[in-house]
């Protein structure tokens, strides 16, 4: 990876990464605007988290380069902790292996952790886990965050405490990339949105463009048989006018679906 001095923190050119017979990523493209919050959206499958360890160096894709402003932290897929240890433990240990410059009572502080850092991360929940991922990203003092699906699993309460933290972070002029297949959660944190669907870009601007375009709108239901529906009329409604958009937040497997229908009609 080189340093890019720009206003663009990550910029990715035909990526290609190939396993076996399954391609990951085929030529995949991407700009990341320094000081926002990039969401990366797609059903499981689209390469979402094999970009993202491309990004932060775990994978060596097999064509097309990136370009990262700075250092890049965080973590993909489960952040991992050591459950005998407490937070303070796991984030000292963690700053003591990678020589890291930040300091563990702030990154503490930061991610509201500060309370509990002294007790045990088996009793944690998964929120106090999740936020214990970014503490260990921001540990590094990096540029760039990376955030593999970091609300899933969450209840409401804490889906909204992380959104919280994530705009802070961005606020603090903090780059952070997230990955996930939940569309709501994507425009509610995000400022610019990249599609992924079977490793290609089939989408990519700013949430605001997304919202704007012509007969766009949002469904949020957590009936999927309706969803379901309701996106196979619309798609069919919309074949042949490339023009027309809209958005629905809907259960990973509809999303997966819908995104095939999308894609293979031109929407």
């Amino acid at each position: 990876m080189a340093s890019l001095a720009s206003v663009e923190a990550v910029t990715a050119r035909g990526l290609r990464k190939q396993y076996g017979e399954q391609v990951a990523l085929d030529g995949v493209d991407l700009t990341v605007r320094r000081g926002t919050v990039h969401g990366l959206l797609g059903p499981n499958g689209a390469g979402k988290t094999t970009l993202l360890r491309v990004l932060l160096g775990l994978v060596r894709p097999d064509a097309g380069n990136v370009e990262v402003a700075g250092t890049v932290g965080g973590f993909v897929e489960t952040p991992g902790a050591y459950p005998y240890l407490t937070g303070r433990q796991n984030l000292a240990h963690l700053a003591a292996l990678d020589d890291a410059p930040g300091d563990v009572e702030e990154v503490l502080q930061r991610v509201g952790l500060a309370d509990r850092a002294d007790t045990r991360v088996r009793g944690w929940s998964l929120g106090m886990r999740q936020r214990l991922g970014i503490a260990a990203g921001l540990i590094r003092r990096p540029d760039v965050l990376v955030l593999d699906e970091p609300a899933n699993g969450l209840d409401p309460v804490g889906a909204l405490a992380l959104r919280s933290l994530v705009h802070e972070l961005a606020h603090d002029g903090l780059t952070v990339l997230l990955c996930s297949h939940d569309l709501h959660e994507v425009d509610a944190l995000a400022d610019d949105v990249t599609v992924l669907v079977a490793g290609r870009v089939v989408w990519g601007g700013t949430t605001t463009e997304l919202r704007g375009r012509p007969g766009a709108s949002l469904l949020s239901t957590s009936d999927d048989a309706l969803a379901q529906r309701v996106a196979e009329a619309a798609f069919a409604d919309a074949r042949g006018r490339r023009h027309n958009n809209f958005k629905i937040a809907l259960g990973q497997r509809v999303v997966a679906r819908a995104l095939r229908q999308a894609v293979a009609m031109e929407v």
